[in-house]
């Protein structure tokens, strides 16, 4: 049974569900291959105002994530396609953490948060949904940012476009 927002009833369970295909995403593997159809390698060939990339360095870049959990949750990668931690380059685990690194102190600068959850899912059933191409997420975090919307309604609200936020981090990325 479900009502007019979609919530579905399962007497069984008894949890509501929330009728969400487009997360589909993340449960189908969409890394299969370095070039078959991976959203981080489709980033490569995009102009950066036309994708949600925030900086682009010598092995790694930086881009926001499509489905945020707070406003200017990015998310740090080597270009290369790798899943494996292990399988890095020097030079891409050293860019990793500096660019993550940068990454922090730009949120920091542009939107003041009080902390950070920063962390790599290794493999999808660690939580990785795009675990084909290692990537490791900065979310910033605020007092308060898990509130009563969060909590009962199970909605995250984001001020702002991503378009927008990609555009006021990227103009805050120093250059090299």
């Amino acid at each position: 049974m479900s009502d007019p927002a979609g919530h579905v009833r399962d007497g069984f369970e008894g949890f509501d569900r929330l009728w969400t295909p487009h997360r589909m995403a993340y449960v189908v593997p969409s890394c299969p291959e370095p070039d078959g159809g991976c959203p981080f390698c489709a980033m490569e060939d995009l102009p950066v105002d036309e994708s949600l990339v925030v900086h682009r360095g010598a092995t790694c870049f930086a881009v926001l994530n499509l489905h945020p959990y707070n406003p200017g949750h990015l998310m740090v990668l080597p270009h290369r396609h790798v899943a494996e931690l292990e399988d890095l380059s020097e030079e891409e685990v050293t860019e990793l953490m500096t660019t993550t690194q940068e990454a922090v102190r730009v949120l920091r600068d542009v939107s003041g948060p009080h902390a950070f959850n920063v962390g790599i899912n290794l493999g999808g059933v660690a939580g990785g949904s795009l675990s084909q191409h290692l990537h490791q997420h900065v979310v910033p975090r605020w007092s308060g940012d898990a509130n009563f919307i969060t909590v009962l309604g199970a909605t995250k609200t984001l001020p702002q476009l991503l378009s927008d936020t990609r555009a006021l981090l990227a103009d805050a990325w120093p250059t090299a």
